[in-house]
């Protein structure tokens, strides 16, 4: 029995013996070549013939190129005497826009409001990032270096090969940047390049404004000559040809500007999340072929004479409004007189250097060249103030006949060589105006952080105006500003009913109220306003130029 079993152990060895010569050895060579032909098709170029079993798939239309090492972001600090600007590696986006206006500004904030960089979007894929290399750490401008740039160069993982010039100067808030897109790879392709700019469509509550007007209220673009606005919590998608595009506030102004043909504007809504951006199809890029193109950031204040010299329309940001009017004219655009207000109010304050100072000289020079119209107007209204007493014995006589009443009424007019209009027309001329005034003021950003009469600051209030275009929060101004009102109206003469008179006595109460609020330049305005046209009437009173209560007629029979 144990030789059996030894005879079976052996025969047994030599058969697995046998088999491992003649059968593993021959196969053990087929692997690699196996493994090989399973391999192929991941190398670019290469052919490969699918098994019948397997389902094909199509290959690439633009086979990857194999990354190279991702480096570590890093960043170029750019100084200037207008603002602090740092460029990012990943897609050259701007991390930190800090504008030195009126105090420190942040037009940027980190995850929340500010430009995603260079983007490569193709077909069924996601708008990536480009990783740059930046050509410097530090750009620092100013009188004895008027202006300098950072070169980025990259590549997108698919042979396409980027550089971008970003040109910065020191006299003003515009990039200015040059863009190259040179394909390197061995087969034709094209992209889409993007450049957004994006930002909540509702600022967090917990995360207040650093400064009025950092967070942007409405999306703009310039489309064939016109200005489109869209507010960013109603923004509705757009795209298409356009000349600019941008997130802006009442003061400042975040803007993307085609500088060559080939950019499209954009406007989206993707959640909580607004964005603007320009984008540009390539063109089919054989290998070597190169595309260009160049456009432009502004990132700054709404000043109209900075805006204007760049020649794109990008003033046309500033929203002025129009003056109600019959709709058969369409409006008064109010650009056309709130432009020369904002314009002297500057030239003024370029020899005063002060922008109350500017704002009472401005004030005071228009009422100046109204005052023959006011003359005008109030002589009419007290004329019409005499002859008050006989229009209502009139009316009681004829109460049932109200075309008597009116012939009797013009009769009286003429008689008396009383122009029932005399009082209103002066005072329809001159409200365009100070309504243009009042608007110029509105959409002023140099009054911004603009000191008045500024004693400093006392357990964390300011002491008195040092911020014209905040409240003033002493409550002082608004108050003189219906203690005048009040006294004007008292002064004005009443041409209609006296309860009438009465009811506009509460207006200045209701315009202390909504003037508490409101910045200080646009109250001392008004209230400025309200003191010359008492000093006008006084003067006129005095003067004996208005006219006095005629002689009663006699009664017809």
């Amino acid at each position: 029995m144990e030789k059996r079993a030894i005879l079976a152990a052996v025969l047994m060895a030599g058969v697995l013996l046998l088999y491992q010569t003649f059968f593993v050895s021959q196969q053990e060579p087929q692997a690699p070549q196996k493994a090989q032909q399973a391999a192929a098709p991941a190398t670019p170029g290469a052919a490969a013939v699918p098994a019948a079993s397997a389902v094909p798939e199509p290959p690439s239309p633009v086979p990857p190129v194999a990354p190279a090492t991702a480096a570590p972001e890093k960043t170029a600090v750019v100084e200037t005497p207008l603002y602090r600007a740092v460029v990012s590696s990943s897609g050259g986006a701007l991390q930190e826009w800090q504008l030195d206006y009126r105090g420190q500004k942040p037009m940027i904030v980190a995850g929340l409001l500010g430009p995603r960089g260079l983007l490569i979007e193709r077909p069924g894929g996601q708008a990536t990032p480009v990783p740059f290399r930046l050509s410097a750490e530090a750009l620092r401008l100013g009188e004895g270096a008027p202006q300098g740039e950072v070169i980025l160069t990259g590549d997108d993982g698919f042979g396409l090969r980027i550089t971008q010039a970003l040109r910065f100067r020191a006299d003003t808030y515009v990039i200015e940047q040059a863009l190259r897109i040179e394909n390197r790879h061995s087969v034709a392709q094209s992209a889409d390049v993007v450049l957004p700019w994006a930002g909540p469509a509702e600022w967090p509550k917990e995360q207040p404004e650093k400064f009025p007007g950092q967070h942007p209220t409405r999306a703009v673009r310039f489309v064939s000559g016109n200005v489109h606005r869209d507010e960013v919590a109603n923004i509705s998608g757009f795209g298409g040809d356009g000349t600019w595009v941008g997130l802006e506030s009442e003061l400042y102004l975040s803007a993307l500007v085609a500088r060559s043909p080939g950019f499209k504007v954009t406007t989206a809504k993707n959640g909580t999340t607004v964005s603007v951006s320009l984008r540009a199809t390539l063109p089919r890029l054989e290998p070597g072929q190169a595309w260009e193109g160049r456009y432009a950031t502004y990132v700054g204040p709404k000043e109209y004479d900075r805006l204007k010299a760049l020649g794109v329309g990008l003033e046309k940001s500033i929203f002025f409004g129009g003056f109600p009017a019959p709709q058969a004219y369409g409006g008064l655009p109010m650009e056309w007189i709130a432009v020369p207000i904002l314009w002297l109010m500057n030239w003024f304050y370029k020899y005063l250097g002060n922008y109350g100072l500017a704002i009472i000289l401005l004030t005071v020079v228009f009422k100046a060249l109204f005052f023959p119209l006011t003359v005008k107007s109030m002589r009419s209204m007290k004329a019409m103030q005499s002859i008050q007493p006989q229009v209502n014995a009139l009316r009681s006589k004829y109460k049932n006949d109200a075309p008597r009443v009116q012939r009797e009424t013009m009769q009286l007019y003429k008689q008396h060589k009383v122009n029932p209009l005399g009082g209103c027309l002066p005072m329809v001329v001159q409200i365009p105006v100070f309504y243009a005034l009042y608007v110029a003021l509105s959409v002023s950003v140099e009054i911004q952080n603009a000191p008045f009469i500024c004693f400093g600051r006392l357990f964390g209030m300011d002491l008195w105006i040092c911020d014209l275009a905040a409240q003033d929060p002493t409550y002082v101004l608004p108050i003189l500003m219906g203690v005048s009102m009040f006294i004007q109206q008292k002064m004005t003469p009443v041409m209609g009913d006296p309860r009438q008179a009465k009811m506009m006595l509460m207006m200045p109460v209701v315009f202390t109220f909504m003037f508490l609020s409101l910045p200080s330049g646009l109250v001392l305005y008004w209230t400025l306003s309200n003191v010359l046209q008492i000093l006008q009437q006084h003067y006129l009173n005095r003067s004996g130029k208005v006219e006095k209560a005629p002689a009663r007629v006699q009664k017809k029979a």
